[in-house]
Order: structure tokens, then sequence, then C-alpha cells
């Protein structure tokens, strides 16, 4: 077979930059690279469009596609991950102080039950505050403009959690700022909090801290996406799963790369007052790697994820970090 372009899809972000503009050559990887405004889009076009040889997907998205699709494989690149204490927003006059106080209260998650943010964010808090999902009652739809869940991927819904869809026309937003929800798990930040509204507010407000604090004792750095290929393709060119994850860890490493140089310059590049600081306190707190790809690394937050999805009723079984990724980056 001649080895034709690669077709990959995945947001611009620090970590796959290098990629779009050049900074990382092709080292004879043959490829054309693609992004979306949404990452959601991405994800469609994917699944649905199967449009992408190569492209990013929420790791919750994955899972739910190997309990019937086997076509699609994950290679261990995490482009994005996020600490997830501060996506948890509440209605400031629900009496909501702290996790406890979520018991039996209405809370709105976008686009999907068990979205990657949500899944970390419930998992945190069964751990740590014994929250139960299955006492709420859970609305799902658009963030801060009216949609139907996500209908391009399956919808496990757990038998013992009451979750429907929320009321046509209304957005998760504007129903947690005037006290139609309670809560709101989301990995975006709701437009009314954007806005400044008095009405909402993070469960954690000082979440810096507390998410240090939980990377200090869990060792975990959340991981939400990761780069997925076509079996088939890695089937018909051998070599091509470590060609694809070679490219993606120098482009990632090329980003971090910067930041260390810039130390000298107090990252002057950036509009970020005192993003050199905050540097500094990371190098700290993280492995000189602090964003590291390949199993070994990661097997910790990975083994977590697995657990939490399965916790929380979105995952038929338990799954194994081996059964998930390429056979033949599992050494990485």
């Amino acid at each position: 077979m001649t080895d034709r372009t690669l077709k990959i899809g995945c947001f611009q972000y620090d970590t796959t930059r290098p990629l779009f503009d050049g900074t990382v050559p092709a080292d004879g990887l043959d490829r054309v690279l693609e992004t979306a405004a949404t990452l959601p889009e991405i994800f469609e076009r994917l699944i649905r469009g199967n449009e992408f040889d190569v492209a990013e997907l929420g790791l919750t998205f994955y899972l739910r596609l190997l309990e019937s699709d086997r076509s699609l494989v994950a290679l261990p690149i995490f482009p994005n991950r996020v600490f997830r204490h501060s996506c948890v927003f509440v209605n400031t006059r629900s009496g909501i102080t702290g996790p406890d106080d979520l018991v039996g209260r209405t809370i709105g998650e976008f686009g999907t039950y068990g979205q990657d943010s949500g899944v970390w964010a419930k998992g945190v808090l069964m751990d740590d505050h014994g929250f139960r999902p299955e006492l709420n009652r859970w609305l799902i739809g658009g963030l801060d403009h009216p949609s139907a869940p996500f209908d391009f991927i399956a919808h496990p819904r757990p038998d013992d959690v009451d979750v429907s869809d929320a009321p046509e026309g209304r957005a998760l937003s504007d129903m947690l700022d005037v006290g139609e929800i309670d809560a709101l798990f989301s990995a975006n930040v709701p437009q009314c909090v954007l806005d400044g509204s008095p009405n909402v507010a993070r469960l954690f407000p000082d979440f810096e801290p507390l998410e240090r604090d939980y990377h200090r004792r869990t060792g975990i750095f959340p991981i939400m996406h990761t780069i997925v290929a076509r079996r088939d393709l890695l089937r018909e060119r051998p070599g091509l799963a470590r060609d694809i994850y070679r490219v993606f860890a120098a482009a990632k490493d090329a980003a971090a790369d910067r930041y260390r140089r810039n130390r000298r310059l107090y990252q002057v590049q950036t509009m970020v007052p005192w993003m050199n600081a905050l540097i500094e306190r990371n190098n700290e707190e993280f492995a000189e790697d602090w964003w590291p790809y390949g199993i070994s690394a990661n097997r910790v937050t990975l083994e977590a994820y697995l657990r939490y999805h399965y916790e929380q009723g979105l995952s038929s079984r338990p799954w194994k970090v081996e059964e998930i990724f390429a056979p033949e980056l599992l050494d990485t």
C-alpha cells in the first residue's frame, strides 16, 4: 500500500500548535491537520462523519465507542488535561456551601451525562467527600445556548440515576443563574459566571490549593482527551502508531521547552501577569516533564479515570489500561 496523507483532526493547544505551524517537521509523516471552532465538532466529524484518520477524542466518548465499535484505538497522547475541582458551579441562593449540600439537588451537565470533566469531578467528590450521583436529579443540555444532548454518541444512563434532558429552549447557564437548577458540572465556564452574575459561584471558590493538594496526595493530573487512530490503518502501516506518537510528543516537548527558555525573560511573550511566578511554582511541584505522554507516567491517572467511569455506570465492565491503547505503544 502506498502511504497516503494522514488527515488529522485536533484542537490547537500549546501541545499541538507546533504541528500546525510547522515548528515540528513532518520527518517522513505526510499529514494534513484540521481543527474546528469547538471540540464537540471534531468529535462529531470523527464519529459520525468518519472524516479523520487520526483525531483527538474525549476519553468518555472513546470508551463508549469501545462498547460496540472497535474501529478506533487510542494512542497514549494526551493533549488536554485539566484539574476539575473548579468545574462545579452552584446557585448562591441554593444554600450549597460545600459538597455535603449537593445531596438531593438538581444538577445540570453539558452535552452528555458523564462528559470527561463530569466524570472527574464526580469521581473526586465520591472519593474525597462521599458524593453519590444517584441522590441527585441530572439535566443534560446546552451550556450557554439551548441544545439537545449530543446525538452522535451513545448515552449510557445508569438505572439508579435520574437523568433527563433539559427543557426545550433552555440553556443550563441561564437555568443556574435563575435557580432552576442548583448546580452545574461543566468543562467550560458558563456565560453567567463570565458576566459576573452574583447568583453563581464555584463550589470550591479557592480551588487552586485544593487541586494542588489533590495532585500531591494522588499523583493524578486529570486527563480529558486522547488521540485515536483507525485500527485498519495501523494494521496496514506497521510503525505508524509510533510515528504519530513521536511527532505529537515532539510538539508537546517544543511547547514545554518554550516555557522553560522564557523563564529568563519572565514569560514576557504572554499577556498574563505573574506568569513566571506560576511557572516557577509549578516547577517545584511537577516532575521535569510536567505534561507526560505514554502509559507508565500516566497509569495512575488512567486507572483512576477507568474506575470512575465504571463506578458511575458509564462502562459495562471495568476496562484495563492495556485494553484501550494500541498494543505497540504499551511500552511507552
